[in-house]
């Protein structure tokens, strides 16, 4: 599930973005690997690092559902659960002290999201089914890490990253959590015989 979202986020940005990012002659690759120094083989690149996943409580809802089956009986299920899928996004140019690149290509990036709240049915990717279309997308919000300068740090190792900008997007998905239900009987209304 988590891979057909990626796939989703990446359709979005191959479909969205400018044939001219960085320029004409260059393809711009998109990764999701963790963004360490020496990790984006491929470059320039956009890489969108998925570092939170958890249930959005807010959207919670404990309604089960009730499907009447031919057989007289029921099935019934919990609703899925809303899970925030948060991503850290930043830019790789091809050279690493190219700033403007770097900066030109979060620009375009940073575009999309904002254009779009919600990400559209013609964007989902098939393999991410089961969903509620549309899917929310947030963007360009405050981030679930504490520390930027600690995250950097942790990325770095031995040689060391140099902290990057980063853009913030959290796409929320379902996830069914009670895939087969349970039967119920269907409780009739008594009618006494006149």
């Amino acid at each position: 599930m988590l891979d057909a979202l990626d796939s989703t986020l990446e359709l979005l940005l191959e479909k969205e973005l400018p044939g001219s990012l960085p320029s004409k002659d260059t393809k711009v690759f998109i990764s999701f690997v963790t963004p360490y120094q020496g990790a984006i083989k491929q470059k320039p690149a956009i890489n969108l690092f998925l570092y939170d996943v958890k249930e959005n409580l807010e959207l919670r809802n404990s309604a089960w559902s009730v499907e009447r089956q031919s057989n007289g009986q029921a099935k019934r299920k919990r609703p899925p659960a809303r899970v925030d899928c948060s991503y850290l996004i930043t830019a790789w140019p091809q050279n690493e002290e190219d700033v403007q690149t770097e900066h030109q290509i979060l620009g375009e990036v940073m575009k999309v999201l904002l254009r779009y709240r919600k990400l559209p049915e013609s964007f989902v990717t098939d393999n991410l089914e089961g969903q509620e279309i549309p899917l929310r997308l947030i963007s360009l919000r405050p981030s679930n890490l504490q520390s930027f300068g600690e995250f950097w740090q942790a990325m770095g190792g031995k040689e060391g990253t140099r902290p990057k900008v980063v853009l913030h997007c959290t796409v929320t998905i379902s996830v069914p959590v009670d895939e087969t239900g349970e039967d119920v009987r269907l409780v009739g209304i008594y009618q006494p015989n006149s």
